[in-house]
């Protein structure tokens, strides 16, 4: 499969591209804003799996044009995407009342905006079975506990679930998949600097395997679900 994975120098991102990789089945195309953190997972990936085809992509989904990745698409992918992973995003801990507006646009445009851009570029190179994998979170999951100092990331990721759902919709006709993955807490770069000192008992590779593995056969059970992926209850 031809796969893409946004926000993939860290994190759950970083581990999803490694367990697609393994497998030697995949070409992936990694895209994050960092090339030193870019270079060290392809250094990490050609350890583990000499063979792999991977391209390490330095990338905005917010800021960049479109134009050159579309052409390194139609290059190196011969113009097809199987599955986009869309996991790009901030997390921002502060009190409702001392957020500013530029924190909130900034969540905004990485845990929504940017997708939007993303997919809006990329859907006509989807072919009918493809797969679009919103990260989404239980922050802004409905009915799901909600802590203090996250009241804009929960709310930009609750947008992207609702994204989900009408695109889900409106993709019928061209037999693309899309659904979004709820997540609970994994241990982080982000959540470490969000919540220092909190331990989650999930850790990152775990998530990310659960999140490669979804990506390439959740669409064949569902499409335009935001599906809860914690521990806990609610």
């Amino acid at each position: 499969m031809n796969i893409i994975v946004t926000g993939a120098s860290s994190g759950i991102g970083f581990e999803a591209v490694i367990e697609l990789i393994l497998s030697g089945e995949h070409k992936v195309i990694a895209l994050a804003r960092s090339q030193d953190k870019l270079e060290r997972l392809s250094e990490i990936a050609a350890g583990l799996n000499p063979d792999c085809i991977l391209f390490p992509v330095t990338f905005d989904v917010v800021h960049d044009d479109y134009i050159d990745l579309e052409q390194f698409i139609t290059a190196n992918f011969d113009g097809k995407i199987d599955v986009l992973i869309n996991n790009a995003g901030v997390l921002i801990n502060k009190p409702f009342i001392q957020l500013l507006e530029t924190d909130v646009v900034e969540m905004l445009q990485s845990n929504f905006i940017g997708h939007v851009r993303i997919i809006q570029s990329l859907y006509k190179f989807m072919p009918a079975g493809s797969h679009i994998l919103n990260i989404g979170s239980m922050g802004g999951f409905q009915g799901s506990a909600k802590f203090p100092g996250l009241s804009a990331y929960s709310a930009s990721k609750a947008a992207l679930h609702t994204l989900t759902e009408c695109l889900a919709q409106e993709f019928t006709q061209q037999g693309i998949k899309v659904n979004c993955l709820a997540l609970g807490s994994a241990q982080t770069e982000m959540l470490e600097q969000a919540f220092p000192g909190y331990q989650s008992p999930v850790m990152a590779f775990e998530m990310g395997k659960y999140i490669a593995d979804f990506a390439l056969t959740g669409h064949k059970f569902f499409n335009g679900k935001i599906l809860p992926v914690t521990g806990s209850t609610p």
